[in-house]
């Protein structure tokens, strides 16, 4: 799937040499066997899949000649040459992430090390004191399993230390990294198992009420995810630490963060846990106003943008421009056939992340090649001829007034349906797209390069005010 090394700083390259000034990235944690970067195991720690091992093995406390793994067995081992050659320096550097990533990186290890202890299944079906974890019981795990959590947390140090270098890699080319906040935690994750308090669920983890969308134009019975539900009440009384923590976490690893999912600050989807469809689901109100004044206190650098797509109502809106949040615009949206749709170029606003497309929808060509004959023939009108997909569309993202442009490489490389990262409602064939290093040569460079300038987006150029990824 990728990882944080040399390929990386490679991409790293190629989209500054292409003209580019930010790269935004899908989550980056552990996922579970869907493989979906929004259903993960923590939403703090890092997925270890995505470390470089050659990094790993590549480091002066590792042996010259030792045996190479290419499975997790590696990262075992490496923390036994680490624990036993590592210089102080960075033993000490270890021992202060552990301290500084406490409150999290603890009840991660153990969430990972129990999961392996009962044969993979969920937290609410492992025996009592261990579900609810039991003081005496964690204490025991702790002194029992020592070396088993340690080579959890050294994974995490790892891959902290690549992403950092990574990042700093990018910043060395004047290139931002733009990361992707899930809105809702995985049930069956570190999170709920050990912050129970701030979920709806009971003590035996069933919640009471589930997340969902409403039915819409795209699904007759909405979404029903399944996510368990904020206790709202309960952030709120506790000052939202825990969402500030995580705020504060994703504020390390990324230049600018997007909210997916924004308009749940306002009032969320929820449905009965246990019903057939979100069908049967209704609005709550959620105390979004005071959180972002409460980030906009404790974190006045962090950069937000807000996802504000689906059902959207004048209150989301309101709360987006009061804390002066950048919302999305979609392109393919934009073809309905009325003068007032916001996605249409005429009716872009500055204060907007501009797209072709997302990771759940279809890549333009692919979504234009989907259209019935007459749709087809009313986007060729609305856009000025015959300029061909997706270029008609990449060409009007860079026009936009919109300060940030994002193209989906898969639209950059001119790809149809069978490049589709994501079909959402479905749990096959999602989230398994590669590029090839012999899809990106030169003529790619110079036709992305050429668009950035025409549209006054190139990286180097004095106009900085807007942007294009």
């Amino acid at each position: 799937m990728g990882t944080l090394g040399e390929e990386a700083c490679r991409f790293a390259d190629l989209i500054a040499e292409a003209g580019f000034t930010v790269w935004q990235v899908l989550p980056l944690g552990p996922v579970d066997n869907s493989l979906s970067p929004y259903q993960l195991r923590s939403a703090f720690a890092g997925n270890p899949a995505l470390l470089h091992l050659a990094g790993i093995e590549a480091q002066d406390w590792w042996p010259a000649g030792a045996p190479v793994a290419v499975d997790h067995r590696l990262v075992t081992r490496a923390w036994g040459y680490f624990r036993q050659n590592g210089s102080a320096a960075a033993l000490h550097d270890f021992t202060e992430f552990r301290a500084r990533e406490a409150a999290w990186l603890l009840p991660y290890a153990l969430f990972e090390v129990l999961t392996r202890q009962f044969d993979g299944h969920a937290w609410w079906d492992w025996p009592l004191e261990y579900r609810d974890h039991d003081a005496d019981t964690m204490r025991r795990t702790l002194r029992d399993c020592a070396d088993t959590l340690s080579t959890v947390m050294f994974e995490q140090y790892l891959f902290d230390q690549q992403w950092r270098a990574l990042h700093d890699y990018a910043r060395q080319r004047d290139v931002a990294l733009f990361g992707d906040l899930p809105f809702y935690v995985d049930r069956n994750s570190a999170d709920v198992w050990w912050q129970r308090r701030n979920f709806r669920v009971d003590k035996g983890g069933v919640p009471d009420v589930v997340a969902g969308v409403p039915p819409d134009y795209f699904n007759a019975d909405g979404q029903l995810w399944g996510n368990p539900v904020y206790d709202w009440g309960y952030g709120a009384e506790h000052g939202f630490d825990w969402w500030l923590a995580r705020l504060r976490h994703q504020a390390r690893w990324f230049d600018l963060l997007r909210i997916d999912h924004f308009r749940a600050l306002e009032s969320c989807w929820v449905v009965p846990h246990g019903a057939d469809s979100a069908r049967d689901g209704h609005w709550e109100p959620v105390p979004g106003d005071a959180l972002l004044q409460k980030v906009r206190e404790e974190l006045p650098d962090l950069r937000l943008v807000a996802e504000d797509l689906g059902t959207i109502t004048p209150e989301v809106t309101e709360l987006r421009e009061r804390h002066q949040l950048p919302g999305m615009l979609v392109l393919q949206f934009a073809f309905d056939g009325s003068p007032d749709n916001p996605y249409l170029p005429a009716n872009h606003t500055k204060n907007a992340v501009i797209y072709t497309g997302t990771h759940d929808n279809d890549t333009t060509l692919g979504w234009y090649r989907s259209l019935p004959e007459d749709a087809r023939a009313y986007v060729d009108e609305q856009l000025g001829g015959d300029i061909g997909m997706p270029d008609a569309l990449i060409g009007q993202a860079y026009q936009s007034p919109a300060r940030l442009a994002v193209l989906p490489l898969q639209d950059l490389l001119g790809l149809g349906g069978e490049a589709r990262m994501n079909t959402p409602g479905t749990t096959d064939g999602n989230w398994s797209w590669r590029f090839q290093w012999d899809q990106v040569d030169d003529a790619f460079i110079n036709r992305c390069r050429g668009w950035a300038l025409a549209g006054d987006r190139a990286q180097g150029l004095v106009v900085r005010e807007r942007s294009a990824v």
